[in-house]
């Protein structure tokens, strides 16, 4: 049997990701879905982490741009993390799976407190790690946080979940002529300002020499795809 491209992985899922077909929330058969699919991977052997966004329920930099102080607006969308969190806890668990939250923000009746050595000793026991509430810090997006969560388990690879099948030239829901780019460096991402991660987020992996793989989370059966190193979507490597 193959063994996987990678033992400890982060996966990067945007809020929008559990909306299914809703217009805002959460569905709960899609995050059945990416459930199932996250257990197939455990099953492998393989540690997995998770940071979820929370554009689904709220999106603070859009509250800001309406009027809403950008530290309380990006505290809300925080917030909304954690309730994505342990909505995908929920489905997981439902599943037979052994998960923790933890987040930035303390609340303690809902969620640990994160602290990087016990974060690290649940992927040992083979637990689901959830990191809700960002980095805790407003101004901050949850790519960010991805990153140095990644970088503070000590994970092989973030793996960016998206609608498309991976970096391309251009938009290709809107600009039919686009292409895909199936490997390139951090830098080339920074500098051709491709729409992968927010600067920051790419600026810290490529300091820390950690690499990217950005996949179609929405074809079933991806997931397993990426981290057994099948070439599914694009590479962003030193």
């Amino acid at each position: 049997m193959v063994a996987p491209a990678y033992q400890r992985v982060l996966l990067k899922l945007s809020g929008e990701a559990l909306l299914g077909g809703r217009a805002y929330g959460i569905d709960p058969v899609i995050a059945e879905q990416i459930a199932g699919e996250l257990i197939e991977v455990r099953d492998l052997g393989v540690e997995v982490a998770i940071v979820i966004g929370g554009g689904n329920i709220f999106r603070g930099l859009a509250a800001s741009a309406k009027g809403m102080d950008r530290t309380t607006a990006d505290n809300m969308g925080m917030l909304a993390t954690v309730m994505n969190a342990l909505a995908l806890s929920d489905a997981l668990e439902r599943l037979g799976a052994v998960t923790r939250v933890l987040t930035a923000i303390e609340m303690r009746t809902v969620a640990e407190p994160f602290i990087r050595r016990r974060a690290i000793r649940h992927l040992e026991k083979g637990r689901v790690v959830l990191f809700a509430a960002g980095t805790g810090n407003p101004y901050f997006t949850t790519d960010t946080a991805a990153a140095l969560r990644a970088m503070e388990i000590r994970a092989d690879v973030i793996m960016k979940a998206t609608k498309v099948d991976g970096i391309f030239t251009a938009d290709p829901e809107t600009d039919p002529s686009a292409t895909r780019l199936d490997s390139l460096s951090h830098l080339e991402v920074l500098e051709r300002r491709l729409n992968v991660m927010d600067a920051t987020a790419i600026s810290l992996c490529m300091d820390n020499k950690l690499p990217i793989v950005i996949f179609n989370m929405t074809t079933q059966g991806n997931v397993r795809r990426a981290v057994m190193g099948e070439p599914i979507g694009s590479v962003v490597t030193v």
